[in-house]
């Protein structure tokens, strides 16, 4: 410290602070308040020395820590004494490249009000460009090849600024200083229009000719910031129709993007955190309830009472609709189960037979991600798809450790790269069913090791033997572990409430693998992330022929009935179906493993009820069996109860499966078959947490699984749970389905190698 009380400091701040405006920030707040020294990027983060007054420097601390940009997320801060130096300015030095890696990427920013407002304005320089962008907002983690964060190492590389847009770049007090994608029309990527076969389209006003391609009912690839999404008029219902038939997506729901929110109000019912999320940074897919008279054509989401709703977060997606059509359906472009394309050639070998034209740019994308999803339910944003927006965004863990990498699951997969107290999870890989997912899940799996400059200790993976994710694992020259399915979902549930006390978890889903070999899904734990009892679980019932009646869920309702009456009732549903061969299976307990899932008695109750005997989407039955009940709940109930099996408490089934086919039988009507069992499932579950309370002494209960997308369950448990004294904790930053797995497999994989897990224990 010198006699007049100056002094130097050294903080060291990391987390999300490159490529938010962080530095130019730092700069203004130092310059305002005579600090001298410098800030630069480094690949642990970023380093700052401010020399200064005494009370200069700890007012310039406190606003670095309370006030950050917008957009930065410190995760840590540290500062030290250091010897003064000889200096009359603060400066921006240039990023540092070492080994040692503890910043992080930020994900891709939806367009901001200002760039948003200079792409409409004739007079700036930017009018109608697709790819404007500042600090606030545009493409971060799809373009990054490596730490730090700097345009020599993402895909605007090839792109050389030009004077103005240089000037910009190197202006410490210009709202694009060090803006990575920054470009304009004179030095930047630009757009391009395709038709089918990849020839190019002569066109004076490229976005334009596009726009009016799908009002003329065209369907349009269109390359946004993680990948191709196809385009048809939402508004049309036979483009509609012909892009289901092109694709061969029959019923799932298309997401529709919308030109604000004003035309949002117009089909949807919305409300004050729902439009928060929908013109939020992270610009999620937003699932809403339909409006009474949505103008929409019923084939863009047949049979459901939601809409998958995005407002434009590009600016190329935001000149799209600036034209007609309004409403855009936008559906990843990808062949059926397999990832999303971005690759340009890619994308026209591919798509060639589905899309009329191909909207294109020449900007790389280096990381495709996929749209995230997300549901307002009981008073909080929750994920549905974590992925553009969020990803590569931690989630920020209570202890650090050793790094490891978990693989999640077969279904939804997401990996997750534990690095000191961030869990770092991927973007949606998809469904590991093919080789193309396979190459997908590899390559991210490299790139997050390489970004982050990560060894991990080891791998941990789901106990399923037949998992790509357990066979890609197996490869791996490093220690594995092996997880149970539903502990990792409990697991994730805690991590992100930040909870090391032992919880009651309500695990509900279609498929996890058992120790015992049977096929899990309907699971009350009592533990923590280090180990786990088995205290009760739904009635283990046949699923005749495994997988296909995943598909078929008539034929888990045939084995259900099987085992819950003493003669197969004749009903509706069974009319038109192989059921004499299923039965013989049942019969001869061929390819009949036992199940406790409870996504697969959802399917069953819909299938019995009459509502669904084929579905063409994962959870088709279970979302139609929900809407069936039209909100509400009913005030009866069905037959269940809880027998003492093997040292395990077992929710009894059969009574209720039986009840279920006699009030089809007698004439019920679907909308109330629905509203008694969802009273009877929440009963069933709260009379077995109470027991379960009353046993270890708990007053946490945790909720987790696919399951608990349904939105009346979700939100009835949450008030019932609440109302009688219990602390409930659910998911809101990652999925509660399978899209979170990795990051539960990842903390118990920590207790692991602290020696701290004791895994499940099952006294069934």
């Amino acid at each position: 410290m010198y006699p007049d009380g100056t002094r130097r400091i050294r903080i060291t701040v990391n987390g999300i602070v490159q490529g938010v405006g962080f530095r130019p920030f730092v700069y203004r707040l130092a310059s305002t308040r005579s600090i001298q020294g410098f800030i630069r990027n480094t690949p642990s983060g970023v380093l700052i020395e401010a020399q200064g007054a005494g009370e200069t420097l700890d007012g310039f601390l406190m606003e670095i820590e309370r006030h950050p940009p917008p957009l930065a997320r410190i995760t840590a801060l540290e500062t030290v004494a250091v010897s003064c130096e000889p200096c009359s300015c603060f400066e921006i030095d240039l990023s540092v490249h070492g080994h040692e890696v503890e910043t992080l990427i930020p994900p891709d920013i939806a367009l901001c009000e200002s760039c948003r407002s200079e792409l409409f304005d004739s007079r700036n320089r930017r009018f109608g460009y697709p790819f404007i962008n500042c600090t606030d907002c545009g493409p971060r983690y799809t373009i990054v090849e490596s730490i730090p964060y700097d345009r020599p190492f993402t895909s605007m590389k090839e792109f050389v600024l030009c004077p103005d847009c240089g000037e910009e770049y190197r202006d410490p007090l210009d709202r694009r200083f060090h803006a990575q994608p920054n470009a304009c029309p004179a030095c930047g990527p630009a757009v391009m229009l395709l038709d089918s076969s990849g020839n190019r389209i002569a066109a004076d006003r490229v976005i334009r000719e596009a726009s009016a391609m799908l009002k003329a009912g065209k369907i349009v690839a269109v390359k946004g910031v993680g990948g191709f999404h196809l385009a048809v008029d939402a508004r049309n219902g036979s483009a509609v129709r012909r892009l289901r038939d092109r694709k061969a997506r029959e019923e799932k729901p298309f997401a529709v993007m919308v030109r604000d929110l004003e035309s949002v109000r117009q089909i949807c019912v919305v409300g004050s955190d729902e439009a928060a999320a929908l013109r939020s940074a992270e610009a999620p897919i937003m699932l809403l309830e339909k409006r009474a008279g949505c103008p929409l054509p019923e084939i863009v989401a047949p049979g459901n009472d939601r809409l998958g709703v995005m407002l434009p977060y590009s600016p190329l997606h935001a000149l799209l609709l600036e034209e007609v059509p309004d409403m855009v359906v936008m559906t990843s472009a990808n062949c059926s189960d397999e990832p999303v394309l971005h690759d340009d050639a890619d994308a026209v070998r591919r798509l060639g037979g589905i899309a009329d034209a191909f909207l294109v740019h020449n900007r790389p994308i280096l990381q495709k991600c996929d749209d995230s999803v997300a549901i307002h339910l009981s008073g909080a944003l929750r994920l549905v798809r974590r992925s553009r927006g969020y990803v590569p965004a931690p989630v920020l863990l209570d202890e650090d450790g050793p790094p490891l990498l978990a693989t999640g699951g077969e279904l939804k997969n997401t990996l997750c790269l534990l690095h000191g107290r961030n869990a770092i999870l991927s973007q949606h890989l998809g469904d590991m069913k093919n080789f193309e997912t396979w190459q997908f899940f590899t390559a991210a799996a490299r790139h997050l090791q390489e970004l982050f400059r990560t060894s991990p200790e080891l791998v941990v993976h789901d106990l399923h033997p037949g998992y790509l994710t357990t066979r890609w694992a197996s490869m791996q020259p490093l220690p594995l572990l092996g997880v149970q399915h539903h502990h990792a979902h409990l697991a994730a549930c805690l991590a992100e409430n930040g909870e090391r006390s032992p919880v009651i978890g309500l695990l509900l889903d279609g498929t996890g693998y058992g120790p015992d070999g049977t096929i899990w899904g309907g699971e009350v734990l009592i533990g923590d992330c280090a180990g786990v009892e088995r205290f009760a679980s739904l009635e283990a019932m046949p699923l005749p022929g495994g997988d296909a009646a995943i598909l078929e869920p008539w034929r888990a309702a045939l084995g259900y009935l099987y085992r819950s009456c003493p003669e197969i009732p004749d009903l509706p549903f069974l009319r038109d179906v192989m059921s004499g061969e299923v039965t013989e299976l049942l019969v001869r307990n061929l390819y009949c493993p036992e199940t406790s899932s409870c996504g697969r008695l959802f399917d069953v109750v819909a299938a019995v009820a009459g509502l669904r005997n084929r579905v063409f989407y994962e959870g088709q039955s279970a979302v139609e069996l929900m809407q069936a009940a039209d909100g509400r709940l009913g005030s009866g109930r069905f037959s269940c109860g809880v027998e003492m099996r093997n040292g395990r408490l077992v929710m009894l089934v059969a009574p209720l499966v039986r009840d279920v086919a006699s009030a089809v039988g007698e004439g019920m009507p679907q909308g109330e078959i629905s509203r008694r069992f969802h009273r009877t499932l929440c009963d069933m579950l709260l009379d077995i947490t109470r027991r379960a309370s009353s046993v270890a002494g708990i007053r946490t209960v945790a909720l987790s699984g696919g399951v608990f997308q349904n939105s009346l369950l979700f939100e009835t448990l949450v008030a019932e749970f609440q109302a009688s004294g219990y602390r409930v904790l659910t998911h809101m930053a990652v999925p509660c389905n399978d899209g979170g797995l990795s990051l539960g497999q990842a903390v118990i994989g920590r207790e692991y190698l602290k020696g701290r897990y004791k895994g499940v224990i099952d006294n069934g």
